[in-house]
């Protein structure tokens, strides 16, 4: 069946059920299926109890309650389909909105699937959140408000950041949010921050693309900003939203000259931004990305449910803890970053790898990894380990890396799943952004495995440029 048939099933038998169970990851994209999906059942009148969890394992299943409720999956569920069946949950009782690899069930049940890799090209960069909200839709046209947290799940999930913007259905539910009042769509520069930082500060964050003689370099990014005129002095801390269009222009002239003069390409320069103007000015909730953030600190530090209550609408109380995590996050962050360059990476010859032990919680390892990538080897795809403080036989495993070496052949969710399967471990993610765990134990051989695979699949690459 198509996508069309899918989301009309979905939504016949969600209208026949009496209570929903409603089980989603706990990140951004997980946490915003979880908002959309769950307004849109309340709104309809139907009971809904939310249930997070960090994944879908053994461990996990015994928060999944054993009653008669529908079991809606968000944002998780097509590739853990035998956890599903050896819990002897009925096919019948559950529907999953998924955008991951699917892995059939042993036994053969088939459970009922939304999944966005079941529809072709223009469905293949839109996450759980697109699938939560067309099925929303589809239950009520007056669920349209819903499409901006559509955006911030497919933003947080990195939809957008292999083309500097959303494509295909994610695209057309941006658009569908602009028609809504709820989404701004702006062409500006591809950096982090852009409502809440003063200019150069985003400037000299920016990694992807990294601006030779900016990145790393606020007093450099201020003196740029001086030359163009878009900064009146060395205090001001304009923010890129409140630019007009000359100065966006002047701004990504000056950019790109910048990065030509010094032999980089500025084809990443310039992205697609969602900015929601019902949201209050230089707040975190003003754009995209930074309302994604604000989501992932959330549920990294398993308070899902705070970010629920922002999805929802709390500007109160809720939003006020979740700025606390939000600063406490980046603090942690930060810490994590600055411990790894510190520390230094092992060159293995196509990764780099670095083991944190216990030092930090492993729900923020990838984010940590992703921000000392930028100060690393940008051409060798970064690996952290870390272990896990409720799993003591665990290891989580954390892989970042850039666009241009996905360019070169490399793909990190296929070495993750490969390489956790061959020492009886779990990978998933994306290929530029993934993550496995493995038994303890095994580290060494398993990072030489990783490490091969990348290096096999640079020489694939090279062979077919």
């Amino acid at each position: 069946m198509g996508v069309v048939e899918d989301i009309n099933t979905a939504a016949k038998i969600i209208n026949e059920a009496d209570a929903v169970t409603l089980i989603s990851h706990i990140d951004a994209d997980g946490i915003t299926s979880e908002a959309i999906v769950s307004q849109a059942l309340t709104r309809a009148g139907i009971s809904v109890n939310p249930v997070f969890i960090r994944q879908l394992e053994p461990l996990t299943m015994k928060h999944i309650p054993k009653d008669d409720t529908l079991k809606i999956f968000t944002d998780l569920g097509s590739g853990q389909q035998n956890l599903l069946e050896e819990a002897k949950i009925s096919a019948d009782k559950v529907i999953i909105l998924d955008h991951h690899i699917a892995q059939e069930a042993p036994n053969g049940t088939k459970y009922f699937q939304v999944n966005s890799q079941f529809y072709g090209e223009e469905y293949a960069k839109c996450s759980a959140a697109g699938i939560a909200y067309l099925l929303a839709r589809k239950i009520s046209e007056s669920n349209k408000d819903l499409a901006k947290l559509a955006v911030v799940g497919n933003i947080g999930d990195m939809m957008a950041r292999e083309n500097c913007m959303l494509t295909g259905a994610a695209h057309w539910i941006a658009e569908d949010g602009e028609s809504a009042g709820k989404v701004k769509i702006v062409r500006g520069i591809n950096c982090y921050g852009l409502s809440t930082r003063a200019l150069h500060i985003v400037l000299s964050n920016s990694d992807d693309p990294i601006i030779p003689g900016i990145s790393g370099a606020p007093q450099s990014a201020i003196k740029l900003l001086l030359k163009t005129g878009i900064y009146k002095s060395q205090t001001d801390t304009k923010t890129f939203e409140e630019l007009n269009t000359e100065e966006i222009k002047i701004l990504s002239s000056a950019l790109a000259q910048q990065m030509i003069a010094n032999g980089e390409s500025p084809e990443r320069l310039i992205a697609e931004i969602y900015f929601f103007p019902d949201e209050t000015i230089k707040t975190p909730l003003r754009n995209a990305s930074e309302y994604a953030t604000m989501l992932n600190a959330c549920g990294r530090w398993t308070k899902p449910k705070i970010g629920e209550a922002v999805c929802f609408g709390d500007r109160g109380i809720k939003y006020r803890e979740a700025e606390h995590m939000l600063r406490h996050h980046r603090s942690i962050i930060r810490e994590l970053c600055e411990y790894i360059l510190e520390t230094g990476v092992e060159d293995m010859g196509s990764i780099q790898a670095i083991n944190t032990g216990n030092r930090y919680p492993d729900t923020i390892v990838g984010i940590g990894a992703g921000m000392a990538l930028s100060k690393l080897n940008p051409d060798k795809p970064i690996l952290v380990m870390c272990e896990v403080s409720d799993e003591p036989d665990l290891l989580k495993i954390s892989m970042r890396t850039y666009e241009k070496v996905l360019r070169r052949g490399v793909d990190l969710q296929e070495v993750l799943v490969k390489a956790s399967a061959e020492f009886n471990g779990a990978g998933g993610g994306h290929n530029i952004a993934a993550g496995a765990y493995i038994p303890k134990g095994c580290e060494n051989d398993f990072t030489r495995r990783v490490n091969e695979l990348v290096e096999n699949q640079f020489a694939a690459g090279s062979k077919n440029r």
